[in-house]
């Protein structure tokens, strides 16, 4: 696994994902930030016990589930993604992008990133 993804393991059997440094693949792309609608329980929002996500950049999807505003349909921009393709929210970013992985477990990067990545017409990330 690349060096700059950091898997840590959560209680429940889940694994998420932190890159670290100025190496983070997904500065100054943001693709998945603009193709995916980014779901997650509500109980994840900071209005909720518990929960971290801010509230004000989300929208309500169903009694239970929220998404980050501007993915409500897919093919929009994440109200958290900044222009430099950082997220604004990073350590307080919801379980679905916490979960996803832009390299696999032998370094090389993850297909999804790359189709989106050559969809955006964005260089693939280096290990």
């Amino acid at each position: 696994m690349s060096k700059i993804q950091i898997p840590q393991a959560q209680a429940d059997g889940r694994v998420f994902y932190d890159m670290a440094g100025e190496d983070n693949p997904c500065f100054g792309c943001g693709a998945c930030c603009y193709h995916y609608r980014v779901s997650f329980y509500h109980g994840e929002l900071d209005s909720q016990p518990g929960g971290f996500v801010p509230s004000e950049l989300t929208s309500a999807v169903t009694p239970f589930l929220a998404c980050m505003r501007g993915t409500e349909t897919g093919l929009g921009r994440c109200a958290a993604l900044q222009d430099d393709g950082r997220c604004a929210i990073y350590s307080h970013r919801p379980s679905t992008c916490r979960e996803f992985r832009a390299f696999q477990d032998d370094g090389s990067p993850h297909p999804e990133c790359q189709r989106l990545r050559q969809l955006y017409g964005i260089d693939e990330p280096s290990t």
